[in-house]
């Protein structure tokens, strides 16, 4: 079944058809060598000599050691190379750090290098990428490296096989309570990973479970098979923690993270985890979040939580990555005054400096959950002395389920590029999460994966584009999204413009086609409680009477500015907190997020409010349907296979749109008593 052409998502590798671009590498790629040893060293060639023998032909494609021939490519560590290789890549060495990698033709010899094994392999992945792209060996000369340090996949995968918020069937890691004994599909999946550069994983649920507590002591060894697939794609393994594991699983009385007896027992646990992984990444923890336990309950706060573990680790080089996503789970509509968009601040703000060094903090980008839109985080740019990660969601719990085509490489472009003015001009999140703007030790990214035991990996195969997307923007976030989606496509389908033209049109349309048919103008949720899959304007979980948008006869939206609101506004820094608190300056994609208004309050375009939910709600499902239509236009130009399991996604996304569409429309209908202005029919 792994022959299907979608299980090898973008690696595809094909013979390359233009005959000069393929005779000028021929003439380089008879032979591979490789300079040094070592397991991801071997991996890198491997990956090179399967790949240029897909694309190039029955040519000979890797020897061990010094070239026999001069024409060849060259791998190797910078401090390995011949000298007179070292002299023709200059001050390369110095600039590239521990992951940048230089990739240059020299004459008949394409070189790859840098200063470990992991830059390495990216080099080789590289190589590939660009060789697949269309690019000829004559303008190679490379020199790249990673904007973040920390580019890391959250898997919230369950010991039962299971996967929250997982939509494209199993966890490919475990099965009945333990870890699974054939890891091919896990080799499979690090390769994907390691080709966009991912450097970290966590391998269980941050909502850790009973037996998922069990990883850091009974589970040990078969963590240790994983560690070993990961580490041979330069992959650092962690694992989420149970909080209260020490009561749990070591029979002591409590977790306070001030009692020497607790830290005792995790400086054991830490001991005896790199004993078994002696490149274990570290801990990532949820904490006094929906239910989960924490420092909270001894009277200790988030600070106090996180030293105490990074305590442990802090020996061996671990790190602590600490989330961020703490609020009172049940907010009651009637009390205006409460703000859940405000939670995560009002938690960590006041905590700035305290941190160990080893001690991230992981936080989401937007305030609340994952929406399809709403503001960046006010913690971005609030907190100079704490090392941040960005986390974003891949997997599409507020975004369609994979059901629907999302592609949410230009949200994430959006949030990076985002201004704080924490610092002035210049202050963006890419700069703040990467630790640049304040010269942290660690920062990066982080996301929540997408993947199952789906033949295709992601359900949705086009969902494959949002995990290559952010494997992309981790490693470069200057990255244009019309880039990234290129070459995806090019990758994935090949060359053929037709497809690469009406493809990327269709991912980088999704988002805004998604938004147009759900929840309006940053109001956000509007889904069914439980699965949040599916319109329900009053439907959400974790509001006490099932709303977060206060619409009543009157009007909509959340009055969150200082004046007259929540002052949820006052969090972030001049000028963006005086646009948002402005309600004519205010981003209209915004507007419902920060102000209550009429129902008759213009927006920019000119519409009222709620012309433009009907106008919007009714677009939105004309272009769902117009995903199916341009889709169908490929008929013959992609595989019978993967065409229809596209095709049957979009058509499945169109009549769901119909319903969001009549849903949200109904309500407000009822709710405003104001029609539709060209008299079309609501339901």
């Amino acid at each position: 079944m792994k022959t299907d052409r979608s299980y090898a998502c973008w690696l595809q590798v094909e013979r390359i058809g233009e005959p000069a671009l393929r005779d000028s590498y021929a003439r380089r790629c008879g032979e591979i060598a490789v300079v040094g040893e070592g397991a991801v060293l071997h991996t890198a060639a491997d990956e090179l000599a399967a790949g240029i023998a897909a694309m190039l032909g029955d040519v000979p494609v890797r020897t061990a050691g010094q070239p026999r021939y001069a024409r060849h490519l060259l791998l190797g560590k910078l401090q390995d190379l011949p000298a007179e290789i070292r002299v023709s890549l200059a001050d390369a060495e110095s600039r590239l750090g521990e992951e940048g990698y230089v990739i240059k033709t020299c004459g008949d010899r394409i070189v790859l290098a840098g200063n470990t094994d992991r830059a390495v392999l990216y080099a080789a992945f590289r190589l590939l990428r660009l060789m697949a792209c269309g690019c000829g060996p004559e303008e190679l000369s490379i020199l790249d490296k990673p904007a973040n340090g920390l580019r890391m996949i959250n898997q919230w995968d369950n010991m039962d096989g299971s996967i929250e918020r997982g939509y494209a069937g199993k966890s490919i890691f475990y099965r009945n309570n333990r870890i699974v004994d054939d890891l091919t599909r896990v080799r499979d999946y690090a390769r994907l990973l390691a080709s966009v550069g991912v450097n970290a994983i966590a391998v269980n649920n941050v909502n850790v479970h009973d037996e998922e507590t069990r990883l850091i002591d009974r589970h040990l060894p078969d963590v240790s098979r994983l560690a070993d697939v990961f580490r041979a794609y330069g992959i650092r393994l962690f694992l989420s923690v149970n909080y209260a594991s020490p009561v749990q699983i070591g029979a002591l009385e409590t977790a306070d993270p001030l009692d020497p007896g607790v830290r005792k027992w995790w400086a054991d646990i830490a001991r005896n985890i790199y004993n078994a992984i002696p490149d274990f990444g570290g801990f990532l923890v949820k904490a006094d979040s929906e239910f989960r336990p924490g420092p909270f309950t001894y009277g200790r706060d988030h600070a106090d939580g996180a030293n105490m573990l990074a305590e442990a680790l802090g020996p061996y080089g671990g790190l602590v990555i600490w989330r961020c996503f703490v609020y009172n789970c049940l907010q009651d509509w009637r009390d205006r005054t409460t703000d859940r968009a405000k939670a995560a601040y009002d938690h960590f703000k006041g905590h700035d400096g305290r941190f160990k060094d080893n001690v991230i903090l992981q936080i989401k980008n937007g305030p609340m959950d994952f929406q399809v839109r709403e503001p960046v985080s006010p913690l971005f740019g609030a907190m100079t002395e704490t090392n941040q990660l960005l986390e974003l969601q891949i997997t599409q719990e507020y975004t369609g389920h994979q059901r629907h085509l999302c592609y949410l490489v230009p949200q994430w472009k959006e949030v990076l590029d985002f201004e704080t003015y924490a610092k002035g001009e210049g202050s963006t999140v890419a700069q703040i999460a990467s630790g640049a703007l304040y010269n942290r030790k660690y920062g990066g990214m982080a996301a929540v994966s997408n993947i199952g035991d789906d033949l295709n990996w992601t359900g949705h195969l086009l969902a494959q584009a949002n995990l290559y997307g952010y494997g992309r923007l981790a490693w470069n976030p200057s990255l244009s999204s019309e880039e990234i989606t290129r070459e995806w496509i090019v990758q994935t389908f090949g060359p053929d413009p037709v497809v690469a033209d009406t493809v990327s049109r269709m991912l980088l349309e999704s988002w805004n086609i998604y938004e147009s048919y759900t929840a309006p103008l940053g109001v956000g949720w509007m889904v069914n409680p439980g699965s949040h899959y599916g319109p329900n304007v009053d439907g959400y979980e974790y509001s006490k009477w099932g709303t977060y948008h206060y619409a009543d006869h009157a009007g909509i939206g959340v009055d969150r500015t200082v004046r007259t609101g929540t002052g949820y506004t006052a969090q972030y820094h001049p000028p963006r907190s005086d646009e948002y608190e402005s309600l004519e300056r205010c981003p209209d994609e915004l507007l419902l997020f920060f102000h209550h208004v009429p129902y008759t309050h213009k927006l920019k375009s000119g519409k009222t409010v709620i012309q433009h939910i009907y106008d919007s709600r009714f677009e939105g499902a004309e272009r769902a349907q117009g995903l199916v239509e341009a889709w169908r236009s490929l008929r013959g130009r992609i595989d019978e296979s993967r065409y229809n399991q596209v095709l049957e996604r979009l058509e499945e996304q169109a009549e769901h749109a119909k319903e969001w569409r009549d849903v949200i429309n109904t309500y407000f209908w009822r709710k405003s008593g104001i029609p539709d202005a060209l008299g079309r029919k609501i339901y």
